[in-house]
């Protein structure tokens, strides 16, 4: 028997899906426009706001980069993440409690006071150049959505599995890749996607870390909002939403995001 929901609680459901969607409204009406500055409701539609984001170098240039420093900055994470989880979830009876804690300590600490440390530890004390202080803090970033979520995917693996494979002969390597990377991946996948969104949409990390001549999208589009107040910011934020939208796309149409949550 079937009950019908409450109508308060039909109510109270459509009021919060209308608080989430209300501010995306607002932004993709304010891109089409066509004011020369930010309104909503739109005057008139246009896409001169989309176009002119490819006529500002600014924009094509700090768009590549943090497309760059998302993806370097992604795989680096995993690099690291995916063995420290593996001996996180593999030894944790060995390992001391307070290990894996420490993984998480960049989402722990203030992102300004992160990236204020990472300025002064990495671009003034090593003296490193911008792009590689950019990568670096990035993927610390990211670091420990790449570790709690293959972490949380390990939870469910039966390391039995693997002690099965080690004793028929195949070496400890040859049995991670081929046995416990491939029962992983959808954790894998799901690291990749949250560490990439967050890369890419940084601010407070990325502005102690950018310098002359290398800027990224984010940090680029507060400098555009600085002289101008333009339907473009909005056209940017629509398009960074599509990148969003697309990748979620890509997986339902080759995995399913149902096996996301397997």
């Amino acid at each position: 028997m079937t009950r019908t929901p409450h109508p308060a609680l039909i109510a109270f459901t459509a009021l919060v899906f209308l608080f989430l969607l209300a501010p995306l409204v607002i932004i993709i009406g304010a891109a089409f426009s066509d004011t020369t500055y930010l309104t909503f409701p739109p005057q008139g539609l246009t896409l001169h706001w989309f176009s002119n984001i490819f006529r500002i170098e600014a924009f094509r240039t700090t768009a590549i980069t943090s497309l760059e420093l998302a993806f370097l900055g992604t795989a680096l994470s995993l690099l690291i993440g995916i063995p420290a989880a593996y001996a996180i979830s593999r030894y944790r009876v060995e390992l001391p409690r307070w290990l894996s804690t420490l993984f998480v300590l960049p989402i722990l600490v203030p992102e300004i006071v992160f990236g204020f440390s990472l300025m002064k530890s990495i671009t003034i004390g090593l003296g490193l150049p911008i792009f590689p202080s950019l990568l670096i803090g990035h993927a610390l970033l990211v670091l420990p959505y790449s570790v709690r979520v293959v972490s949380a995917s390990l939870a469910s693996f039966d390391f039995s599995i693997e002690e099965a494979a080690i004793s028929l002969g195949c070496p400890p390597l040859k049995t991670f890749l081929t046995v416990v990377l491939p029962n992983i991946r959808a954790g894998v996948i799901a690291a990749f996607i949250l560490a990439f969104i967050t890369s890419i949409n940084d601010v407070s990390v990325s502005v102690f870390l950018t310098g002359p001549g290398i800027s990224t999208l984010p940090i680029q589009i507060l400098a555009h909002m600085e002289q101008f107040f333009d339907p473009t910011i909005a056209s940017v934020s629509v398009l960074l939403m599509l990148v969003t939208v697309a990748v979620m796309a890509i997986v339902e149409a080759t995995l399913g995001l149902t096996f996301l949550t397997k």
